[in-house]
């Protein structure tokens, strides 16, 4: 029993493995691969006929599948979601081990869950939409490039030239959504920005496009990037062409969808149909070049000679053309290994109810997990070059060629891939892998942009006369010299005249408006001014606006066109000039302590010298006690004139201050009220930064107020002092001369612009400020508004505020000068009384008769008085005792 019962089980196990060995060296004789995509589209028409050459091609060559013929079962998705699935079910029933296409991303959704199901690998030539990946769908493969790297280089394109914000204008679908999305992560990255979206149903009719395309005039980007489906009648640009908007201000760039139509163009339709594309930059997958490319490209034109094909090759149909190749070389390996090919039923499709669709019928490809694993380690180079798919299931970047439509040519200005940038090689050609793309090394040749021009666009404007700027100015009720409105609503003021000169400097037109804000009760807040402007309520803002760090960070400000800085304004007394103000440094005590020392020492002096020294002239001491006392008087003169000096040079130079206040230490540290302006940043500063409490601080509207609250003072309900911005200030101080600023200013800011951010106007103002500072238009402006009369700050500084002035000293001055008189007089005098005397004697001594004439005697004596008055001391006594001599003697 034992025996029989082993010999009937290894019949049995030899039986099984027989019939196993016959079932898997058992080939098929064809495999049937699936093919769904829009048949009348522009890249459909072209991936039919490659799709159908590269079968031939496939079935003709002995080298792969070993004479199992390869099968394709096609159906057209009509660019339907709905009639793509319909049709995809169809394809499956005739057990298909591979579907190709679709090139419709929407359709590529439904038809990777559905291969998902039934094992079947869905291999795309044309489904771009970056969210397809692997996680969500292991089934699906792409042959061709992910929206993901042709938006990297849009993206790199964009900041290539400099341009900050874009609009887009794309498809309103999985395919354009998802572009745009991917798009606008990579602007993020280089701190640029979508400004405007402008999505488009599928079905768009001319109407709505129109509407749209001219709503975006009143945008300020001026660069559009299209992200359509493909569209022989090139329906976006048509309607700009027609709207004025293909003209040299305007920049359009669109993704490969452009290329790959207008490749499909025949040559008479080229002609017809390019010229609305004057100056478009688009790109295109690069391919590179290879004999096995030219051959298929003269195998085309072949085909359309013979009117087997009624478009031109593009990309796309390459594409397609290396798919099928990628399928049976796949298909090939597999039969090899496995053998065979098996389906089985889905157990929950079986128990479906029948309908035309036959579900029950679609059963799963058993080897369809091998299948992908074979596929994905495909290695080849086809007519698009080297076949290889990444991680993420697509194809091997290869990069892209960027494509300017200059009248009816199509040029190639330069290359992009992601090791190498931008360059007029083409990337297999570069052999150095460069690690970083600085924009100084990636280079393209000239571009003709719209309207034919050859100069880069500048891609935004800042308003249009449809849409003008918008910007707030603040309706000031005090210091209105600075802004304010006006009757019949004319804004004014020296902020507004540095704004409109700034303007003229700027290199292009900026139309605006001004927009009052305040009650014109009181001053507005400037902080809740330039919130506006950061949520761009407005546009911008002018006006006696102060830079300060939380206003920086929500707008972007221009270079400051005038210095500020915080203030201390309080009561001061100015000391009056006087005649005698010199006798102030010392008391009457002193200077009469100080005269008796004078009388003392001379007196000492000459006790000491007269009896020892018979020449003694002055203070030239001979003996050693009067040495002494000399030395000693010297050293005493020496020290009282050092204080007299310090003492009078306090007294001429130093203010008395009528208040401790000294500066922002010192009123910090007093429990006094401080007044400030109403609607300025200095309130924050004070309780924030300094510290200050609010209960201390009093709110001011105008100068007048400003007055009032100082003169009060801090004990009669006035304030001890007030802080504000320095031109203001000055301003006020300008007719108040008993009050000043303390000490210095003890922030250092300005007045700016404001703008909204990223605004290209603030840097392009800020240039305009600096030439203006440069060629002293400020300054003219300046004195323009506030030097009527005088300019604020430089009233009574006409000299240095230290230099002391000639009223302080001319009672000294006169002193001194009526004791000069006196000694000349004196002398005068004298020297009279001796020429007379002299005179008298010379005439006793000549006893004869003047003959001269009197006017000639006066003359004499004139000329005679002042000889006399030229001969030394010593020659006038010599002449003196001459005449007492005898006049014989003389004789």
């Amino acid at each position: 029993m034992r025996l029989g019962y082993c010999v009937v089980v290894a019949l049995l196990s030899l039986s099984w493995v027989l019939l196993s060995c016959s079932v898997r060296c058992q080939r098929p004789s064809s495999v049937n691969i699936g093919a769904i995509f829009t048949f009348n589209s522009v890249i459909g028409r072209v991936a039919k006929t490659a799709i159908e050459a590269a079968v031939s091609d496939i079935n003709g060559d002995p080298t792969i599948l070993n004479g199992i013929q390869l099968r394709l079962i096609t159906e057209d998705a009509n660019s339907s979601v709905f009639l793509g699935s319909v049709e995809a079910f169809q394809v499956l029933e005739n057990e298909v081990v591979a579907i190709i296409g679709p090139q419709f991303s929407a359709v590529a959704h439904i038809l990777s869950g559905i291969a998902n199901g039934l094992q079947v690998p869905l291999v795309s030539y044309g489904a771009t939409d970056p969210t397809l990946s692997s996680l969500q769908f292991p089934y699906f493969l792409r042959t061709t490039h992910s929206d993901a790297f042709q938006m990297d280089a849009m993206a790199d394109l964009i900041e290539f030239y400099g341009w900050k914000e874009i609009i887009v204008v794309f498809v309103d679908n999985d395919y354009g959504r998802n572009g745009v999305s991917v798009l606008e992560d990579e602007l993020e990255r280089k701190t640029l920005r979508i400004a405007h979206k402008l999505p488009m149903p599928s079905q768009f009719n001319t109407s709505y496009v129109t509407e749209l395309l001219n709503s975006s005039k009143l945008f300020g980007p001026r660069v559009y990037v299209v992200h359509v489906d493909p569209d022989p009648s090139l329906k976006v640009f048509t309607i700009a062409k027609q709207l004025q908007m293909m003209t040299g201000d305007y920049v359009w760039l669109a993704t490969d969808w452009l290329s790959s139509t207008v490749d499909s163009f025949s040559p008479t339709m080229r002609r017809t149909s390019l010229g609305v594309l004057q100056g478009v930059v688009t790109l295109r997958q690069h391919i590179p070049k290879s004999t096995r490319k030219q051959a298929f490209l003269s195998r085309w034109r072949k085909l359309q000679q013979a009117g087997l094909v009624s478009s031109e090759l593009n990309v796309y149909g390459l594409y397609a053309y290396d798919t099928v190749w990628t399928v049976a070389f796949s298909v090939d390996r597999f039969i090899k290994e496995k053998g065979n090919l098996s389906f089985s039923f889905n157990d929950k499709l079986v128990g479906v109810k029948s309908t035309q669709l036959k579900l029950g019928n679609l059963k799963v490809f058993d080897g369809g997990s091998v299948l992908l694993k074979i596929l994905l380690e495909t290695n080849f180079t086809g007519l698009t070059g080297p076949v290889r798919f990444d991680g993420d299931r697509n194809i091997i970047n290869g990069g892209y060629d960027v494509i300017n439509i200059d009248q009816t040519r199509i040029c190639r200005i330069g290359f992009w891939s992601n090791n190498t940038g931008f360059s007029v090689s083409p990337p297999e050609a570069l052999k150095v892998k460069q690690t970083s793309n600085s924009l100084l090394d990636q280079k393209l040749n000239n571009v003709t942009w719209p309207g034919g021009v050859t100069e880069k666009p500048r891609g935004w404007v800042i308003a249009v006369d449809e849409k003008p700027l918008r910007i707030v100015v603040p309706n000031r009720t005090s210091f209105v010299e600075f802004v304010t409105e006006y009757d019949h609503h004319e804004i004014k003021g020296y902020c507004i005249d540095i704004f409109l000169e700034a303007r003229k400097l700027v290199p292009y037109e900026v139309p605006y408006r001004f927009e009052p804000f305040g009650d014109g009760h009181s001053n507005p807040k400037y902080d809740e001014l330039v919130k506006m402007v950061g949520s761009e309520v407005f546009d911008a803002a002018v006006g006696d606006i102060a830079i300060v760090k939380n206003r920086t960070e929500i707008v972007d400000f221009s270079q400051p066109y005038a210095s500020s800085g915080l203030v201390i304004v309080a009561p001061i007394s100015h000391p009056k000039s006087n005649a005698w103000v010199f006798l102030k440094p010392f008391t009457w005590e002193l200077w009469c302590v100080t005269v008796g020392s004078f009388v003392m020492i001379a007196v000492v002096i000459w006790t000491l010298e007269h009896r020892v020294n018979d020449d003694f002239r002055e203070e030239d001491t001979v003996s050693p006690l009067g040495r002494m006392v000399m030395v000693m008087w010297l050293f005493l003169l020496m020290v009282i004139t050092s204080s007299y000096t310090a003492s009078l040079t306090s007294i001429l130079t130093l203010q008395q201050l009528s208040s401790p206040i000294t500066g922002i230490d010192s009123l910090i540290a007093t429990n006094w009220p401080i007044g400030y302006q109403v609607g300025s940043f200095v309130h924050n500063y004070l309780t924030e930064i300094l510290y200050i409490p609010s209960s201390r601080l009093v709110s001011l509207r105008n100068p007048e107020e400003f007055e009032r609250a100082l003169r009060l003072g801090p004990m009669n309900g006035g304030v001890a002092a007030i802080i504000d911005e320095l031109p203001y200030v000055e301003l006020f101080l300008s007719e108040r001369t008993e009050f000043g600023i303390i000490g210095q200013a003890f922030t250092r800011r300005g007045w700016g612009f404001a703008f909204k951010r990223e605004s290209p106007l603030a840097v392009d103002m800020s240039t305009a400020i600096l030439k203006l500072s440069e060629s002293g238009k400020l300054q003219e402006i300046h004195k323009r508004w506030f030097c009527k009369s005088g300019c604020p700050g430089e009233k009574g500084r006409d000299v240095e505020p230290n230099q002391l002035h000639l009223i302080s000293f001319w009672g000294l001055y006169l002193l001194c000068g009526a004791i000069f008189l006196a000694a000349l007089l004196i002398f005068l005098l004298r020297m009279v009384c001796q020429f007379v005397q002299y005179k008298r004697r010379q005439r006793n001594i000549s006893s004869s008769p003047s003959s001269r004439s009197p006017s000639n005697q006066c003359s004499s004596v004139i000329y005679s008085f002042f000889n006399f008055i030229d001969e030394k001391e010593e020659a006038i006594k010599r002449m003196f005792s001459q005449s007492n001599m005898p006049q014989e003697q003389i004789g």
